[in-house]
């Protein structure tokens, strides 16, 4: 299959085609000929009815509500199973147009590539030597999180991956006939082997599992791209300035949080962050044994330089001689490290301690290439193997440790009033502050070592003393969520002091209220006053945005504006107190959680926030989706690099002071809005019955639980994941668009239409956030929304349901107002395409959705069957629309 220039799509519709066909032949082989007739027919309706025949929505509606349960269920898988191999198809495409981008010497850079981006800010006035500079000093960190998002099983996702190697082979122009039939073959095999899997876990994965699954994603893919992406940055860096990406350049690195967050998970525990810290240095000496091996057999050269001659002596093949060694002691580190998952005594052959040795001995072999010119030799494996030891160490992923701030307070509480201090947690943040920052410059300990202590206060002391007992560089940062106070911070840095852990872990402050968020400023300007944690700092703070309880505790529109606003605060506090900032961004997968394409994010950023340096949580179904293929992984670090490098070097916008006053009362407006709903009783109770936020525990897509404490059923309580989830699943993404068209409709009485459309020509910010808006908007299903209005909602509470459409039509109304489209996505028609091709793949399965929660609400007590049937639609509705949570 070649690229086609004046259709470049038609592949893509050819692969959608084929694998359609194919799975239409494994139902029919596997499930019979009369679920393939059902499936088409009712496709075939589900399409009718999206063209505006409503008499065939009714159809489809009648039909699905009275299918037996089995049959509906294997309806649903059949229509679900094909939005998966869609989207596979559309992943590949992504990689296939690449390519054909590469491959063509007329063509134009594409979009955000590094030729592209490097040609534009030189062109722009930026001089080649700041580019260097600033490329060379990148500092990316992706941290990867077990937030439960991901719905889809391991097994599945292996199954896919084959699939979409098995269409990039069918692109290759040169296969023959026996190739072209194995390949085919192949793929029906695959479909099959989909089809009688299993897509449920039928447990909930543990900590441990989470940690090892994010392990899998990196060594299958990113371990192998990272020093490709690094080649393909240098060869643009050489072309756009002549100088080289120094060797040992780390512009991107991994961390994670599974096996480290605790944050509202009672499942993460001491031994849990032991075990995973365990699990990730055995990795990446397991890794680094294999590319070593790997090394030391393509270096078999008989010159060398004198420094390395004098470490072997007069031997026929240095290389070879010297690494002999460097292998043994990565698998003596790997040996060891399996020794103690294992609780057996580690052997006494000598291994490694840190990655600072094995990176010297690499260096030296690079030295010595270079010195007896064997340029080329150096710039082959060895280069590679350099800069993944750079990248990963031998920690593979630092592992970040998160902690609630209640939790440090109630520890400290226990301290003092053991110490007859009175209550900590009944001090002012004034007396908070004095006694932290003596006991910060005190020698003493503050606690007997044999303190007796509640499960939850000793949860927190053995986290630290864990986290003292790994080896530098195994740990990243410590994160406290819900921070609202400079003593919060000071409280863990004491902590820290009391544990040993040395040198301390970073201490990040998590805001993630709007009112936290609004008072952040004042909290870091107390905290930076503080002398004796100014000393410990160093010069430096990271500091977490959260997205996800911002927008669920305001509305999306105000917590853009709020997260906007605390970012410029920041940066500001800091450089005046002469503190090097790094900001980092708590960004889901969906828009109402801060999601969205990288170069929106990116560009939706307060100029001088970023400054080369950023830090950014991949979450859950999204690490899949942009890192789980080679191709889409290295786009997606190249997508990265560009839009740092482009937020840190181009020149700031200047936003006129009547924008900000204006986004400061569409914040305002959409906020008091935004409460106005989700504050009512009633609201909450018509989300309870519209959507299945009751059912989505029973998924064991994580290890968390779906809220931050038992009890309770309100809003506050509950985390935000299942809460954008919900309303995703019944296809109307309310937390997304709350409250925007209140604020929208306001401006506009006042007269500010013209303002709000300068606004979104001129303000990154501003029309990055709408574009993110309208594409939700576009998403959204209002006939499927009623749907399960009118069989779920009690009759009382169906008219929320009805205002609710008629918000989001007005919404979607407003917006093209001021982004000018004639209609939602006029200027993104791909995507627009998009989803007009997978509807009425989803409809289907919305309707089979409703049915079986009917059905469950109905039953006395659980219908396992029922219960079984229900988890596979919602798997299915969160593959069509390429999110979750």
């Amino acid at each position: 299959m070649t690229h086609t220039p004046d259709d470049p799509h038609k592949p893509l519709r050819d692969d959608v085609r084929l694998l359609g066909q194919l799975l239409g032949q494994t139902l029919e082989e596997q499930a019979g000929a009369e679920l393939l007739e059902t499936v088409e027919s009712l496709r075939r309706l589900a399409k009718s009815a999206r063209g505006g025949r409503e008499e065939d929505f009714a159809a489809l509606s009648t039909r699905l509500e009275k299918m037996p349960v089995d049959q509906a269920v294997s309806t649903a898988r059949a229509f679900a199973h094909f939005l998966s191999l869609a989207n596979i198809a559309e992943q590949h495409h992504r990689i296939r147009r690449r390519r054909a981008y590469r491959a063509d010497p007329e063509a134009a850079p594409q979009r955000a590539s590094f030729e592209e981006a490097f040609a534009g800010m030189l062109e722009s006035g930026v001089s080649a030597d700041a580019l260097v500079d600033a490329v060379a000093s990148l500092d990316i960190e992706l941290v990867l999180t077990a937030h439960p998002t991901e719905v889809m099983r391991r097994t599945l996702m292996q199954k896919y991956r084959r699939i979409a190697e098995l269409l990039a082979a069918r692109d290759r122009p040169d296969r023959t006939l026996p190739e072209q039939e194995e390949q085919l073959e192949a793929l029906c095999r695959e479909i099959h082997a989909v089809w009688e899997t299993d897509e449920l876990r039928h447990a909930k994965p543990t900590p441990v599992d989470e940690a090892t699954w994010g392990f899998v994603v990196i060594e299958q893919t990113i371990w192998q791209v990272l020093p490709r992406f690094l080649r393909d940055l240098d060869r643009a860096l050489h072309k756009a300035t002549g100088r080289r990406l120094p060797l040992e350049a780390a512009p991107v690195r991994f961390a994670s949080w599974m096996g480290g967050d605790r944050d509202g998970n009672p499942n993460v525990t001491p031994d849990t962050t032991r075990r995973v810290c365990l699990l990730a240095r055995w990795m990446a000496a397991d890794l680094l044994h294999r590319e070593v091996k790997e090394l030391r057999s393509e270096l078999s050269m008989r010159e060398c330089s004198e420094e390395l001659r004098r470490q072997v002596g007069r031997v026929r093949e240095p290389y070879r001689v010297y690494l002999r060694e460097v292998v043994a002691r990565l698998e003596a580190t790997r040996d060891r490290i399996e020794a103690q998952l294992d609780g057996r005594e580690p052997g006494s052959a000598p291994g490694y301690d840190s990655a600072e040795p094995l990176a010297e001995a690499l260096r030296l072999c690079h030295r010595s290439l270079l010195e007896t010119d064997e340029d080329r030799i150096a710039d082959g494996r060895l280069t590679d193997v350099i800069r993944q030891v750079s990248c990963f160490g031998l920690s593979f992923l630092r592992l970040d440790l998160r902690q609630e701030s209640a939790r440090h307070t109630a520890v400290l509480d226990a301290v003092t009033r053991e110490l007859g201090l009175g209550s900590y947690a009944e001090w002012d943040e004034l007396r908070r502050i004095e006694f932290l920052e003596g006991e910060l410059q005190s020698r003493r300990p503050l606690f007997p070592r044999d303190m007796d202590w509640d499960d939850e206060a000793r949860d927190v002391i053995e986290t630290l003393q864990v986290a003292a007992e790994q080896p530098t560089g195994s740990l990243g940062a410590y994160v406290i969520s819900l921070a609202s106070h400079a003593s919060d911070v000071l409280a863990v840095e004491l902590l820290q002091k009391e544990a040993g852990v040395t040198p301390s872990l970073r201490t990040v402050p998590l805001f993630e209220k709007v009112a936290d968020l609004r008072a952040c400023g004042e909290t870091l300007d107390r905290l930076f006053s503080v002398e004796a944690y100014r000393e410990r700092a160093g010069g430096r703070q990271e500091v977490m945005v959260g997205y996800s309880d911002a927008s669920k505790d305001g509305g999306r529109l105000a917590a853009a504006w709020a997260l906007y606003s605390a970012q410029e605060t920041i940066v500001e506090v800091s450089g005046r107190h002469g503190i090097e900032v790094t900001l980092f961004h708590g960004r889901g997968g969906t828009v109402g959680r801060g999601g969205g394409p990288i170069d929106l994010a990116v560009q939706a950023q307060p100029p001088g926030s970023i400054q080369g340096r950023l830090r950014v949580t991949e979450q859950g179904e999204m690490i899949q989706a942009k890192f789980g293929l080679p191709g889409i992984a290295l786009r997606t670090l190249e997508l990265y690099a560009t839009s740092t490098l482009r937020s840190s070097l181009n020149p700031a916008v200047e936003i006129p002071d009547a924008w900000r006053t204006r986004m400061q009362q569409l914040a305002d407006t959409s906020r008091a809005s935004y409460r106005e709903w989700v504050d009512d009783a009633e609201f909450i109770e018509y989300f309870r019955t519209a959507t299945p936020v009751d059912d989505l525990g029973a998924l064991n897509i994580g290890s968390r639980p779906a809220r931050r404490k038992s009890g309770g059923g309100g809003l506050e309580s509950l985390r935000a994941i299942p809460w954008i989830f919900a309303w995703t699943q019944m296809r109307l993404m309310v937390p997304a668009w709350l409250g925007i068209g209140a604020a929208f409709e306001q401006a506009m009485n006042d007269g500010g239409r013209d303002e709000l459309q300068a606004m979104y020509a001129g303000w990154p910010f501003f029309r990055s956030t709408l574009d993110l808006v309208e594409m939700v908007l576009a998403k959204g299903a209002p006939g499927i929304a009623a749907r399960y209005d009118d069989r779920l909602v009690p009759e009382e509470l169906q008219p929320i349901g009805e205002r609710l459409r008629g918000l989001h039509a007005r919404t979607a109304e407003l917006l093209c107002q001021v982004t000018g489209h004639a209609e939602l996505l006029d200027g993104n028609p791909v995507l627009r395409r998009s989803i007009d091709v997978r509807n009425p793949y989803v409809d289907p399965i919305n309707l089979v959705q409703v049915e079986l929660l009917r059905r469950l609400r109905q039953a006395e007590g659980d219908d396992p069957r029922l219960r079984e049937a229900l988890m596979l639609t919602i798997n299915g509705v969160a593959a069509g629309m390429r999110n979750t949570g």
